[in-house]
């Protein structure tokens, strides 16, 4: 769990009453009552957010800024800590990040329009926006490669469960009904960076999300009847029906979803596409500790570097790289699917020149899907209108492209996006594109008020008002050669501030000088200058003011008049941002495959699993940058049917030997083929797996109280609970973690459950070598082996899989290598050596000598006559001549040893 504000102690917080308070002070108490207990309210005063009493207190520590103190309030000083407006941004990001959430107070009316209340009035201020990790929208404040989902968990009184989730980022907005078994595995999947629950799941979710922001909600929050009109309020609609099957679960979640957005937008709907049902069993299930061992979209650290994701990664576009991660995360069962992926990497692969010229039209398309949300929730700028102009002309440039081409027509999945991005026949879409690019400044400012982003030309009475500010100013300039020359002061300025407008300033020596000049009216003495102003900069700065203002007025007004256009054509929006993030995929995987002789999947629904020379994506990558040459190859073959292969196969081998890479590596390519990907291999026919386990490396788990072999039994009871015959199972050193006969018995049992009762298809590495026997006693088993051969000595890893069990362990060999003394060396192997002999080894521990004994026996060995003569050589006085002789001389008595 992320979040500083744990649930046991977010309640606990307190806030004085406004009784007695300045006018300032209660309207801050009054807008921190209505802001949930567990945010930190940022309280805008002029140009900075102030934080008071404990917002202040834990938002200096979050935030490492100073903490003071302001007035009093019932006699105790008020905690004070502040951050700009100008760059909120980065300290909103910050907490976010911390796990804070932050209501944001701003001011609704103009100081100007408070002062006509009085003299004392206070600035009308609302809240109008709770920022929570899974509601963010600012690219500033996102991972732009990264979905940012929040989710929402439901549990009826009759048992039944659902997840909802959207992306406010994007739109997306989806559910899916969950039981005991896949909610784990799907919650895994999507990642959320925040989670709402019920006050009675928040223990359970924290456990099994530990990574998000979890939000417990009241059970009123998820009361089916509730949710269902709030869904059909927002989309307007008298029946949920025609946006698919929900059941009663899913509408409870998705109704408390759209809830709490809806409060995070204080009171204004969220900007979402009609939901999505989820069929489950729609795609692979893959649970939390598979998730992790097999690194899919993040390493065991938390880093996107190292993973599969990165390491065949080569969109060009954050949305690319958004649907790629969710490929990845939810490798599909739909074949029809899968095969029509699969054809839009396949044609890109193979035309290196179209598959370019696409990647370098992509890169102009930014991302439209983000931009379009920001627009639609009042939060996006004049970059956004222009951020949509050029995704959606690129998107027609796209089609131009391929419409030149000669024969080749794309596959189906090229050319249904094609015909999403067409504007052909869109006279609305094709309408506003065109008007976007006329309209706009080639370089937009970023925020709204800093107007100057409508070309000129474009709006008659706009470049009128913008000329009499311009022309205004030029006055102005003139106005300053006029009253230098006729005060006689050359060095006299005409500038301006924000207090006293336009004025006139000279140095004090000269100041005397315009002091008796009636058409100086004098405004200031400084230390080092005096000030002045006349009539006629008075009247120039009005018309200047009025000038400036109606032209940012003028430009907001087109702004509203664009954005309101955007928010009518929104699902073609969103259609052509997929499009564009699909082709990107195609383009990717295309290039991917290219650049590592990756190899087109033959998925289907058998349940065969044959690879042939298959490698890991990303050791061989790792050992590709650091030049370590390369990676081994290995094939594998698992029959589900049990005809005429083995579906569990044990692997043995010493450590160090490559094991668990070969079992990743499997995995990983099950992953990659379903998810519409060529897989690094020179060929693999595999069948549909509609779930991955893996239990691969030891890691304890503290947070919940369990020890490293109660992790792992926990683990392997979950697969041998839940794996069926469609699953792929990948299980490392099962029963390590205990005593030997223990652990033996263990791996044994689970060796035969997952053949006789699962019936999956499995890869088990083992080093009990007792286990390699069940082969012989298993109709679908068999035995392979990474290889390992000493050579002078030394123990050389072949990384090669082979058929058979290995012939021993090497254990000893590998602790030599790790450094361990050469005294524990000697004796591990003596020990080894006894419990080998006459094939008793509980009987032969008896007769072991005490380590004391056996190393008194250890003798350090005579140097040899090599050593002795180099050790008497002066090498520092040798010739070359000599120094050849003696390389000769050495050489020969090597050769002469008996």
């Amino acid at each position: 769990m992320t979040h500083s504000l744990s649930a046991s102690s977010i309640f606990t917080r307190q806030f004085p009453s406004p009784e007695g308070a300045t006018p300032m002070m209660e309207q801050f108490l009054t807008l921190r009552a209505d802001a949930p207990i567990e945010a930190l309210l940022f309280y805008r005063m002029g140009d900075f957010y102030e934080l008071f009493f404990d917002d202040a207190v834990r938002a200096s520590e979050a935030l490492d800024i100073a903490l003071t103190k302001r007035g009093e309030h019932q006699g105790e000083p008020i905690a004070m800590c502040g951050v700009p407006v100008h760059n909120a941004q980065i300290y909103l990001s910050r907490l976010i990040k911390a796990g804070f959430k932050v209501a944001v107070g701003e001011q609704i009316e103009d100081p100007a329009e408070a002062k006509k209340r009085g003299s004392k009035s206070v600035v009308k201020r609302a809240i109008v926006r709770i920022v929570t990790p899974g509601t963010l929208t600012e690219d500033d404040l996102l991972d732009a490669r990264s979905a940012n989902r929040i989710a929402a968990l439901t549990r009826l009184a009759t048992g039944e469960r659902a997840l909802s989730w959207a992306d406010v980022s994007t739109g997306e907005f989806a559910s899916a009904g969950v039981d005991e078994t896949n909610m784990e595995a799907e919650l895994a999947a999507l990642n959320p960076a925040e989670i709402l629950v019920l006050d009675e799941d928040i223990k359970t979710v924290e456990m099994a999300c530990p990574l998000a922001s979890v939000t417990a909600r009241p059970k009123t929050k998820f009361d089916v009847g509730s949710a269902e009109r709030r869904l059909k309020a927002q989309f307007n609609v008298q029946t949920l029906e025609a946006f698919g099957d929900f059941t009663k679960a899913q509408i409870s979640a998705l109704g408390a979803l759209l809830d709490y957005l809806e409060l995070s937008q204080a009171g204004a709907p969220a900007k979402l596409q009609p939901p999505v049902s989820h069929v489950a069993g729609s795609a692979m299930a893959i649970d939390p500790a598979a998730r992790a061992s097999l690194e899919i979209e993040r390493t065991l650290s938390g880093s996107r570097k190292g993973s599969l994701l990165d390491a065949i990664d080569l969109t060009v576009t954050a949305p690319g790289a958004r649907a790629l991660a969710e490929r990845l995360a939810r490798p599909s069962l739909d074949l029809d699917l899968i095969h029509a992926r699969l054809d839009g990497v396949q044609y890109f692969m193979e035309d290196a020149g179209l598959r370019e010229q696409v990647r370098t039209r992509l890169k102009a398309a930014g991302d439209p899907a983000r931009a379009l949300s920001r627009l639609a929730l009042g939060r996006g700028g004049p970059r956004d209108l222009k951020s949509l102009a050029s995704a959606l002309r690129e998107g027609e440039y796209l089609c131009a492209d391929f419409a030149q081409m000669p024969l080749a027509a794309p596959p189906q999945v090229i050319d249904a996006a094609l015909n999403t991005l067409s504007l052909i026949n869109k006279p609305q879409l094709a309408g506003l594109v065109q008007d976007l690019e006329k309209a706009l400044d080639d370089e937009p400012p970023l925020l709204l008020r800093d107007g100057g982003f409508i070309k000129p030309g474009w709006h008659g009475a706009l470049d009128e008002a913008r000329g009499l500010r311009d022309e205004s100013r030029r006055i102005v300039a003139g106005l300053q050669r006029t009253y230098a020359e006729a005060s006689g002061v050359s060095a006299l300025k005409v500038k301006h501030n924000n207090v006293l407008g336009y004025f006139i300033e000279v140095s004090a020596k000269h100041g005397d000088a315009l002091m008796g000049d009636h058409r100086f009216i004098h405004r200031q003495t400084l230390a080092n200058a005096v000030r002045f102003s006349t009539p006629e900069l008075g009247e120039l700065e009005a018309k200047i003011a009025q000038a400036g203002e109606r032209a940012l007025a003028m430009e907001q007004e087109m702004f509203e008049a664009f954005r309101t256009r955007i928010e009518a054509e929104a699902d073609a929006i969103r259609a052509s941002a997929k499009a564009l993030a699909d082709l990107d995929v195609a383009a990717a995987g295309g290039a991917w495959a290219d650049r590592h002789q990756a190899v087109r999947p033959q998925v289907d629904t058998s349940l065969m699993f044959e690879i042939e020379g298959a490698r890991h994506p990303v050791v061989e990558a790792a050992l590709t940058r650091a030049g370590d040459g390369p990676f081994a190859p290995n094939s594998c073959c698992l029959d589900g049917a049990g005809k005429s292969h083995s579906r569990m196969v044990l692997v043995t081998g010493p450590n160090m030997a490559g094991k668990s890479t070969f079992l990743r590596q499997n995995a990983l390519i099950a992953v990659m083929a379903q998810a519409g990907l060529y897989v690094p291999a020179r060929a693999a026919h595999i069948g549909l797996v509609d779930r991955l386990f893996s239990r691969v490396g030891a890691a304890d788990d503290l947070a919940r109280g369990r020890s490293t072999f109660m992790a792992e039994m926990i683990e392997t009871a979950a697969i041998l609970n839940q794996a069926g015959p469609r699953a792929l199972v990948i299980l490392d050193e099962i029963g390590r973690g205990t005593a030997t006969f223990d652990g033996l018995s263990i791996a044994w049992a689970a060796v035969e459950h997952l053949h006789d009762v699962n019936q999956c298809r499995a890869l088990f590495a083992t080093h009990y070598h007792e286990l390699t026997r069940l082969a012989d006693d298993l109709d679908a088993a068999g035995n392979v082996s990474l290889r390992a051969k000493e050579w002078k000595g030394d123990l050389v890893f072949l990384h090669e899989v082979g058929p058979g069990p290995a012939d021993r362990s090497y254990g000893v060999e590998v602790a030599k290598r790790a450094g361990l003394p050469k005294r524990a060396v000697v004796r591990a192997q003596d020990i080894l050596d006894r419990l080998e002999a006459d094939g008793a080894p509980a009987a032969a521990l008896h007769d072991l000598p005490l380590f004391s004994t056996v190393m008194a026996q250890v003798r350090e060995p005579e140097p040899s006559k090599v050593e002795l003569k180099l050790k008497a050589m002066d090498l520092d006085a040798l010739s070359p001549r000599d120094a050849q002789a003696l390389l000769y001389e050495l050489r020969e008595m090597l050769d002469n040893r008996s």
